[in-house]
């Protein structure tokens, strides 16, 4: 790292400000640089940081973090940040478990002010903290909202622009336009913005402006208000009219080159003076100074192995031996099966369609696949809307990501029986994006509501069989949910079968534990009974593949046969598998014991898949251990019993 002698200086926000502003050039190209070496040996976000080094760099040379709040949104646009506060020296274990968080984090830094994994929250956070501000009596501090990467496409940004507009808040809006989320960004906003940035008539009127009030420091009171009375004589002729932000009274500056660091930190010093609403709107390239990065802002928004940094080839090769398919893959290709036979499936999915593979629909029916942009609230109810004139929509949206359209499942597609089909991707423990990003919470959330199917299949045959028997009339809406990654080795490509909702599988037949499972952690139920055999136990294995119904006639079967239930599921331990089955016990008056395994009752942080999954004590070793323990003990307590009598 000795080639990085004036970053290497810069420890805090305070050191950055000890450095000239012809300096700022050059920490720039070195903190760029620090990133893509950093991310070329350790996977993770990647462009999106790259795009706003510049404006890192100028934020935190103007304004006085953490006095001043600079609140980040979307959270992985964040790493130059993390850089300059403190973290450089630590910044390799980014993601890594046990290491930083790959998101702006309250609990690790004071200059995290507002943690953020999803989009489009910044505003209204940054809108709080200016208000909070104001109450205090402190109206010096300023607060900074950074939304970029296609936040500005969710609802709840709009919301805080109305709110802010109306509270005439001392708050700054810094918009991103890169152009691209994960997937390029669509719909009316996208080329509102782009129209804004290519019309010569509004730029030179905008450079104009600008040119006024860079000279409103040379004057006094008297002045400044004259100008700005010219400034709002002007707007209001030729902007308000046709210029969003205007009209909810923010003062818009821009578009400006977000890669002008000069011009960034002389526009930022003139803002700080400027009181209420203002936003300023920059114009950046995702993946600015790496060539792949800018050329496939797609491939490269993060990083799967590490690269070489010349090449932008993996310096990791992967295995020749094959692997199995990624779940994603076996809902794309199913989907647009699918579609082909039943002219009425859509697929609708908010900004995530190469992730979600989405995609392959898009491409073989473009008129029939929907991007609708980061709105997940709109994604369910315009999916709604569709299923209620006739259509069969697969809605697929993140599991952590579906907790921000709850209300619109509940009022806009069970109350009204309409059948739509959730597709929840990411369900599960996914790794190093942590706590933010963990989908443990849906089966909790989505059992109360009434009418809703809720299913989770075992292996990829059953992800394609529910998605065939989630489409067929009079099915009402249908949850199937599934994690990242990889399935197992079988031969997918099947005949399609109808499922029969509410039915169990017996896996196996046993003696003295049964296991009931949802999910693919079904699958290590072989594994570990093979262990079990060796102690003498003969276990059985019961695939419960649907939440909601449950199937009481299996349940009945097993309680009253077992002593010892073992629930195992991929969710929160509160309100899922686990529980649904207790209640279940109780209400009908059995007596076993239930073991219930999955995700603790805490927020789970970051780190590799199997480290998460043996802290939760999801791993083979720990559920045979687990199992034993608790059968020994009962046994204990039985011989106790019969020795008492």
């Amino acid at each position: 790292m000795d080639h990085f002698e004036l970053l290497n200086k810069i420890n805090s926000p305070q050191d950055l400000k000890n450095f000239k502003e012809s300096d700022l050039l050059a920490i720039c190209q070195e903190l760029r640089n620090f990133i893509i070496e950093e991310v070329s040996k350790n996977p993770a976000h990647f462009g999106a940081s790259l795009g706003v080094v510049e404006l890192t760099v100028a934020l935190h040379y103007v304004f006085n973090s953490p006095i001043d709040k600079i609140v980040w949104d979307v959270g992985h646009q964040a790493y130059g940040h993390k850089i300059l506060t403190g973290r450089r020296d630590i910044f390799h274990t980014n993601r890594k478990y046990g290491g930083i968080s790959g998101f702006p984090k309250r609990s690790e830094n004071e200059h995290d002010i507002f943690g953020v994994g999803h989009s489009s929250t910044s505003i209204s956070a940054a809108l709080g903290l200016a208000t909070a501000s104001k109450l205090s009596g402190n109206s010096t501090s300023q607060v900074i909202a950074v939304i970029g990467d296609g936040s500005l496409t969710g609802g709840l940004a709009f919301e805080g622009l109305n709110n802010a507009g109306m509270m005439h808040s001392n708050l700054l809006v810094i918009l991103n336009d890169n152009h691209i989320s994960i997937d390029g960004n669509v719909g009316a906003l996208s080329e509102y913005l782009i129209d804004i940035t290519t019309s010569k008539t509004y730029n030179k009127l905008k450079e104009d402006v600008w040119n006024w009030l860079s000279k409103i420091k040379r004057f006094g009171p008297n002045t400044r208000d004259f100008i700005a009375k010219i400034e709002n004589g002007v707007k209001s002729v030729l902007l308000r009219q046709s210029n969003l932000f205007e009209s909810l009274n923010f003062r818009y500056f821009g578009p400006v080159d977000g890669h002008d660091i000069s011009h960034l930190v002389h526009i930022l010093k003139d803002l700080k003076d400027i009181p209420g609403p203002k936003l300023l709107h920059i114009n950046t390239v995702k993946g600015k100074g790496f060539k792949f990065a800018e050329k496939n802002q797609t491939l490269w928004h993060a990083t799967s192995s590490p690269f070489d940094t010349i090449t932008g080839e993996k310096t990791i090769k992967e295995s020749d031996s094959p692997k199995p398919p990624k779940y994603q893959d076996v809902f794309g290709h199913t989907l647009v099966e699918l579609a082909e036979k039943n002219d009425k499936i859509v697929g609708i999915t908010p900004a995530m369609p190469s992730g979600c593979s989405m995609t392959f629909l898009m491409k073989k029916f473009p008129h029939r696949a929907f991007d609708v942009g980061i709105a997940e609230q709109h994604a369910v109810t315009f999916s709604a809307g569709m299923a209620a004139n006739g259509y069969v929509p697969f809605c697929n949206i993140y599991s952590s990501f579906i907790q921000r359209a709850y209300d619109q499942i509940i009022h806009d597609v069970a109350l009204q029986n309409l059948p739509v089909v959730f597709c929840i991707d990411r369900a599960g423990l996914v790794g190093p994006d942590g706590a933010t990003h963990h989908g443990v919470y849906d089966l909790s959330f989505l059992r109360p509501i009434p009418g809703i199917t809720i299913s989770s299949p075992m292996n990829e045959i059953e992800l394609r069989n529910l998605m065939f028997t989630a489409q067929l009339k009079g099915k009402g809406p249908f949850v199937i949910r599934y994690p990242r990654g990889n399935g197992e080795f079988i031969d997918w490509m099947q005949p399609f079968k109808e499922i029969e909702i509410g039915k169990a599988q017996i896996i196996q037949e046993g003696l003295d534990i049964a296991f009931l499972t949802l999910g693919p952690l079904g699958n290590r139920v072989k594994a570990i009974s093979e262990k079990l055999f060796q102690s003498g136990l003969k276990p059985a294995h019961v695939n419960m593949l649907f939440l909601k119904p449950l199937d009481e006639t299996v349940l009945h079967k097993i309680f009253k046969n077992f002593k010892l239930v073992v629930s195992i599921e991929d969710n929160s331990i509160v309100g899922g598998l686990g529980t649904a089955i207790t209640e279940f016990m109780v209400e009908n008056n059995y007596h076993s014991q239930i073991i219930k395994l999955g995700i603790p009752d805490r927020f789970i942080e970051h780190g590799s898949v199997p480290e998460l999954q043996r802290e939760c004590e999801l791993d083979i070793d720990a559920i045979v251990n687990k199992v034993l323990e608790a059968w020994n003990k009962s046994h204990k307590v039985q011989q106790k019993i019969m020795q008492a009598f």
